[in-house]
């Protein structure tokens, strides 16, 4: 039975669903209002409010990257506001409501859990992923890797193409036989670096090593996403402080020596976190 309906039945729904209800009513009406009046809100479309949304996400994952948990609260509040935003557009039309957004999520989650609101039983989070994509399959869709997003950036879409594959058995029995493809891919890569003469079939190569490489990251319980990130951030606070330094001193990175950049590179590492 599922935990809603227990609280109706009862009138005994906990307080922090309460006052949730209450904020997220004054947001809806917040809403209504600013595309009533605002110049800027009214203007808005489902196309104009895509690229803010996505931007939006990327902040999230930023915030969560730095354990900044302030940060998220407040990207998590300007992603609801999104939420909001596009269910204000689809009323506007006729084509949805904010309550259908929410019933339909719910229906979603009651359906795909069945080991929570049916009579299914499951052992581990693994038997959980696979009654999902089993169920999925079910709801009319030809392959599990209909739900990967097309516009997903490669590298994220690569860990989730190989998860959905691992969730129906398509998978590798262990780490090692990971590692020895990453080895035969590297080999791959070299042979075609060392011939020169292709170029298409360097990059084929070097997408082969990446996609083996992810999905090692994933049988060593790494997100590939996350570690590159976080190397992304290590360099940019590296070359900043190079900068900042080699300014100090009177210096400009154009006229630098490589030497001469990698003693402030070497200072710079002295202060890594």
């Amino acid at each position: 039975m599922p935990t809603s309906y227990f609280y109706r039945m009862n009138n005994q729904r906990p307080q922090h669903i309460k006052d949730a209800s209450a904020e997220f009513e004054r947001l809806m009406e917040i809403m209504d209002e600013l595309r009533a009046k605002c110049p800027w809100d009214q203007k808005q479309t489902f196309e104009t409010l895509r690229h803010l949304t996505i931007e939006e996400t990327y902040e999230l994952a930023d915030s969560i990257l730095d354990d900044d948990k302030q940060g998220i609260k407040g990207e998590l509040g300007d992603l609801l506001l999104h939420i909001v935003f596009y269910a204000k557009l689809g009323s506007e039309t006729e084509d949805f409501t904010m309550k259908e957004v929410i019933t339909t999520i719910c229906e979603k989650l009651i359906h795909r859990h069945p080991h929570i609101y049916g009579d299914v039983e499951v052992e581990n989070e693994q038997d959980v992923k696979e009654n999902w994509e089993k169920l999925k399959l079910k709801e009319g869709r030809s392959s599990i890797l209909e739900s990967v997003p097309k516009g997903l950036p490669a590298l994220v879409k690569a860990t989730r193409i190989q998860d959905k594959a691992k969730a129906v058995g398509f998978d590798w029995e262990n780490k090692e036989q990971v590692w020895d493809k990453v080895n035969e891919e590297l080999a791959e890569f070299k042979n075609e670096i060392s011939s020169g003469n292709n170029h298409k079939k360097i990059e084929a190569e070097f997408g082969d090593l990446l996609f083996s490489l992810i999905n090692y990251a994933r049988f060593i319980d790494v997100n590939p996403e996350n570690a590159l990130e976080r190397t992304n951030k290590k360099f940019i606070q590296r070359f900043q402080y190079l900068e900042t330094e080699a300014a100090k001193d009177g210096k400009e990175l154009g006229s630098m020596t490589l030497e001469e950049m990698d003693k402030y590179w070497n200072e710079a590492k002295k202060h890594d976190a």
